[in-house]
């Protein structure tokens, strides 16, 4: 069990990334942050933009989300600091919550998160199963199979000792996705000194401007996979919590698009 500090004041940040206005939890334990705002600052001019301080603001468009994770790391002192979507949250765990028509009310809320964060010290999204992919095979048929090569180049070079981790999950059809994590600054510090230099690396070998504005976001998808060899390397202890979409799936377009991918060669062209 670890202890939570208890204060009157939010030591808790959860960064959500935004690129456009959106409705946000009335909680405060979210902080707003506004991704991409060095090329974008009149998009929202309200909220912390990741341009401020020590910041990648201008790499958002390959970093996607992960320019927010950087400027928590380096501008924000939190206990524990973590990192959500506008449209994708770490839902309660209560069944009213989860039934609730009103999607912001499935947001988990500061109380549950302290009991949570007092059995484990990092915070993840339940696994996405694969089931007929593994973790590589999939990757290699929606996206281009180089970056995934270049990043196990980048591993060897770097940190050769989380290789054997990094074959783990290769060969596994489960990981944490989407960027999502919540962890006590210990984690969130250690997690983002060993993420980031990787990253600089890996796209100094291979430029993400190459590619269409779709695939050239693949240093953030190739950091989903990171978090999960940290992790396991780390043997960090970790809770799982569900994940709420604030939005609409269309679960029937994102299934057609996997099978399309495995079995036609079909590479993904958008998010879902």
């Amino acid at each position: 069990m670890h202890e939570v500090e208890k204060t009157s004041k939010p030591n808790i940040a959860i960064g959500v990334a935004m690129h456009k206005p959106y409705q946000i939890p009335r909680n405060r334990i979210y902080l707003p942050i506004h991704v991409g705002a060095s090329l974008h600052p009149d998009v929202l001019t309200d909220f912390q933009g990741d341009g401020s301080g020590d910041n990648i603001s201008d790499l958002n468009p390959y970093f996607c989300e992960l320019t927010a994770l950087y400027w928590l790391w380096k501008n924000n002192d939190s206990a524990y600091k973590g990192l959500v979507h506008y449209r994708r949250y770490f839902a309660t765990q209560d069944l009213q919550g989860r039934l609730s028509r009103n999607r912001f009310q499935r947001v988990i809320q500061e109380p549950e998160l302290r009991e949570a964060l007092r059995k484990h010290p990092v915070l993840l999204p339940k696994k996405r199963h694969y089931v007929i992919e593994t973790i590589k095979s999939h990757y290699m048929h929606t996206m281009h199979g180089e970056t995934l090569n270049v990043t196990e180049d980048v591993l060897r070079d770097l940190e050769p000792e989380y290789l054997p981790q990094w074959d783990t999950l290769m060969n596994r059809r489960s990981e944490h996705i989407y960027n999502m994590m919540i962890m006590d600054r210990k984690h969130f510090d250690a997690y983002c000194a060993w993420l980031f230099p990787i990253l600089f690396e890996l796209t100094s070998r291979l430029d993400p401007s190459q590619y269409d504005s779709f695939h050239a976001r693949y240093p953030g998808r190739i950091s989903e996979m990171l978090l999960n060899v940290w992790i396991m390397k780390n043997d960090v202890s970790i809770g799982e919590l569900p994940t709420s979409f604030m939005e609409r799936v269309d679960w029937w377009k994102k299934g057609t698009s996997f099978l399309k991918a495995k079995f036609f060669k079909q590479k993904y062209t958008r998010s879902f």
